[in-house]
């Protein structure tokens, strides 16, 4: 989606003289709420930001008593390390591959600059008169690929991801969902997914997925356009061995469910039902892990086109993918790309309903017939995994902001005082990408990482200093990328991108380091780096908390334009 600053000057008395409105292009239809609404819980032209928040509760984990996974077959048992104390509870994850406590998800609204404006807690079991068969809400400390947030197609809604799970649950990540078991999961528990949608009023609405067992849903975003009420989610399934059951195949990936507005025990979802599929196959390559090719980190929608990065995974292709919905060629094959490479339709419509699966077939080749491809001009290899691709926002028809989360390399000088591998990376921070009309492709502009200080560590209040002694490393965090991000384009010929970052460090799980929020403003006509940007920090992560979605406000106003 596009975002355009705007100004609405009000003349009532008692409002505020001018308030920020959003214009987000690259959909179908409009609307708009007022930015001085009295009632609203948000206030359009703000952003949104998603925040976990571990209780650093030592009683959470025993040393040398809890059992992980919980549940667990013996012969996959190991005992937990260390207590529930932040944040030596993530040595945890050294021993539980699968480690993982579930907190309450806060959404904070934030001005531009990221000064605080108020923030609400996403109804969880921890809440005073929570019942277990009230709406709740939990997300997993230190999923570090969870809860994106997305603004819906009309601007009236905020989705993101998270699970039917109490607070202080152990390993939820990785658990199956109830209607797909996988028996070779060594994470025995059952939790559905669910897709939590927010208005600007603060109201909250849930469904349930049986997507993503065995792994985690990722983000969610809403098609609420023209009476339309559809979530499409981005996310990975399963936890066990090959061959994978059929139901984590068709639940992995790219999916479509219809929005619920029953409350979430009333709701009783079926299988998963997959709204993309690509295989390596397309690009003329042996299929590798069945399922993993679709191992999906981000999603947007631009120009009725819903698109998909993958970043991680040994499997497939890291790059930016999207759904074509104009139909197959004679031999099957995906019209806008028979070879797995090319670009969208100039009349492309989003997906209304999943596909149509050959159910025979699934073990051999996954969900058929494939309907994803590689956007033209986008890395197709699959040997080198140099670039990791995950928030991705378009400017405009002809520019494009891809998040490179960095590859995660915990290598640490204590002369350079730096961790080098992350020091030295050339593909992670900020990618912009320009397409080229001569070519007929896209191709890299560039890569913004000033300001980043990839790899340098930093300080937090009240985190510990010196080394982990489980790891050797230093436990101070430092940027090894970014991950979610959202943009605006500004009226003087540039765009405005708000970028959550990834971290490395000496903590057991780096994913529970406390992040940080960054902003920075390019030229969008510039095709070579400009000297002079840099980012700079919005806001920051701090002690127990981690920072994981960022988007702006429900409520803001929504354009046709593109």
């Amino acid at each position: 989606m596009q975002i355009t600053k705007a100004h609405i000057l009000s003349n009532r008395k008692y409002r505020s003289a001018f308030a920020l409105a959003m214009l987000v292009s690259g959909v179908s239809g409009g609307s708009s709420a007022r930015a001085d609404d009295q009632g609203a819980a948000f206030q359009p032209g703000n952003l949104l930001v998603s925040r976990v928040v571990y209780d650093n509760n030592a009683d959470n984990v025993k040393a040398g008593v809890t059992q992980l996974p919980p549940n667990c077959a013996p012969s996959a048992c190991v005992l937990a390390t260390d207590s529930g104390t932040y944040p030596a509870v993530w040595n945890n994850a050294l021993v539980d591959g699968q480690f993982g406590i579930t907190t309450r998800i806060i959404l904070d609204q934030l001005k531009p600059n990221g000064s605080l404006i108020s923030s609400i807690e996403v109804p969880n079991s921890s809440q005073n008169g929570m019942p277990p068969t009230k709406d709740h809400l939990a997300g997993s400390f230190s999923s570090k690929s969870e809860l994106a947030l997305n603004l819906s197609t009309d601007g009236r809604f905020v989705t993101f991801m998270g699970y039917l799970a109490p607070i202080n649950a152990l390993d939820v990540s990785n658990t199956n969902t109830p209607a797909i078991i996988d028996p070779t999961n060594p994470d025995t528990g059952t939790s559905y997914r669910v897709v939590a949608q927010v208005d600007q009023h603060g109201k909250f609405h849930f469904t349930k997925t049986n997507a993503y067992s065995g792994d985690n849903g990722r983000a969610a975003i809403m098609n609420s356009s023209n009476g339309a009420s559809l979530l499409y989610t981005a996310g990975n399934a399963g936890a066990g061995s090959d061959p994978q059951p059929n139901g984590i195949i068709i639940g992995a990936g790219a999916q479509i469910v219809n929005a619920e507005t029953k409350a979430l025990v009333a709701q009783n979802p079926d299988l998963p039902t997959p709204v993309g599929s690509f295989n390596i196959a397309q690009l003329g390559l042996a299929t590798d892990k069945i399922g993993k090719d679709t191992n999906f980190r981000g999603l947007t929608i631009f120009g009725n086109v819903l698109y998909y990065t993958k970043g991680s995974g040994s499997n497939g292709v890291n790059t930016l993918y999207f759904v074509d919905t104009s139909g197959y060629d004679g031999n099957g094959k995906p019209l806008a790309c028979p070879q797995g490479v090319g670009l969208p339709a100039p009349s492309a419509s989003l997906p209304s309903s999943p596909i149509v699966y050959d159910a025979s077939a699934l073990q051999t080749k996954g969900v058929t017939p494939y309907n994803m491809c590689i956007l033209k001009g986008f890395p197709t290899a699959t040997k080198s995994k140099t670039a990791f691709p995950f928030g991705i926002w378009f400017a405009n028809a002809k520019t494009a902001y891809v998040a490179d989360e960095g590859n995660g390399t915990k290598t640490y000088s204590a002369t350079a005082g730096q961790y080098t591998a992350a020091a030295a990376q050339t593909t992670a921070g900020l990618q912009k990408w320009v397409f080229d009309d001569n070519l007929g492709q896209w191709k890299q502009a560039y890569i913004l990482q000033a300001g980043l200080n990839l790899g340098v560590p930093y300080t937090v209040a009240g985190y510990p200093t010196g080394l982990n002694p489980k790891t050797g490393l230093p436990w101070s965090p430092a940027t090894d990328g970014l991950r979610n991000i959202t943009g605006r384009v500004n009226g003087d010929g540039t765009a405005t991108i708000w970028a959550v970052t990834s971290t490395v460090s000496g903590n057991g799980d780096v994913g529970a380091d406390p992040n940080k929020l960054v902003t920075i403003t390019d030229n969008l006509a510039a095709t070579a780096l400009p000297a002079a940007e840099s980012f700079t920090t919005a806001r920051a992560a701090g002690f127990g908390e981690v920072l994981r979605g960022v988007s702006f406000t429900p409520g803001s106003v929504v354009t046709a334009q593109q």
